[in-house]
């Protein structure tokens, strides 16, 4: 049986698809009630979001998740994002235990350890934080695009989070990178640095390197890991349990190299 969730985002989903991105944000604010989240994680996505809902100047609330190891350029573009709009972006941190817990038994980057070891780090830095920002709200939205990874292909519009009670919303589900770097250019919006030095995905520093020619956009996110374990947990709201598996810990080979420091420039030179 259809629950009630799934049909209000199904018909959201629908509505929204012929709609540009700014009528799209308007659509949403008018069709959920309740509170509204979008959950910025600074990249070029959700800096085009960004836009939109500041320009709005509707309900919507945007927040981040401050993991304690994002890159500095990450934090120079909120600041210049605040700037910009004349908004505040709420951060959520780490619970202070759980942090201190983990780097006293695994070490500061312990996450390489095991693909346990990195969804357990992923699990205080994100997706706790995540559960804060996301209580009491009705529709969450957020970045995600179809064409980002294997993973996200079939990301709708809009979809039921039957298990956090919330309608999530993907306004650019459908767009393709050319669009956002377009969309980008165009609206002189801020957007971080390291995108035009081989970062397609940004995420913690220790967990990005830049792509090389050739790979997928998320290639560069835990790149020691098998292609098939990375997402972080925060658009899997149960993720499972991997390190039990066979190979899943890192395989000889795999584990992560030193940083790299030849970049090549992204799309966003190209298209000025």
């Amino acid at each position: 049986m259809t629950s009630p969730l799934d049909r209000s985002a199904r018909e959201l989903a629908l509505a929204l698809a012929d709609l540009q991105l700014a009528a799209r944000i308007r659509l949403i604010e008018a069709s959920v009630p309740g509170r509204l989240i979008f959950t910025t994680s600074l990249g070029i996505e959700d800096q085009a979001l960004t836009h939109a809902v500041a320009m709005a100047k509707g309900r919507t609330e945007i927040v981040t998740l401050d993991t304690g190891r994002l890159y500095p350029e990450t934090y120079d573009v909120w600041a210049e994002t605040e700037a910009a709009y004349g908004i505040r972006i709420r951060a959520y941190a780490p619970e202070r235990v759980a942090e201190e817990e983990f780097v006293a038994r695994e070490g500061i980057n312990g996450f390489r350890h095991s693909v346990a070891a990195r969804q357990a780090c992923c699990g205080f830095r994100k997706v706790e934080p995540l559960g804060r920002a996301l209580a009491g709200a009705s529709g969450w939205l957020t970045g995600l695009r179809a064409g980002q990874s294997a993973n996200r292909a079939d990301t709708p519009l809009a979809e039921p989070d039957e298990a956090r009670g919330l309608i999530k919303i993907n306004p650019l589900a459908d767009w393709t990178r050319a669009d956002v770097e377009r969309f980008v250019i165009d609206n002189f919006i801020p957007y971080n640095v390291l995108h035009d030095r081989g970062f397609p995905s940004i995420g913690c520093a220790p967990c990005t390197r830049a792509v090389k020619v050739g790979e997928p956009e998320r290639a560069g996110r835990w790149w020691w890991e098998q292609e098939s374990k990375k997402e972080c947990g925060l658009h899997v709201y149960k993720p499972e349990a991997h390190g039990d598996e066979p190979g899943a810990d890192v395989e000889p080979g795999q584990e992560a190299a030193a940083f790299e420091t030849t970049l090549r420039n992204t799309s966003l030179e190209m298209a000025r």
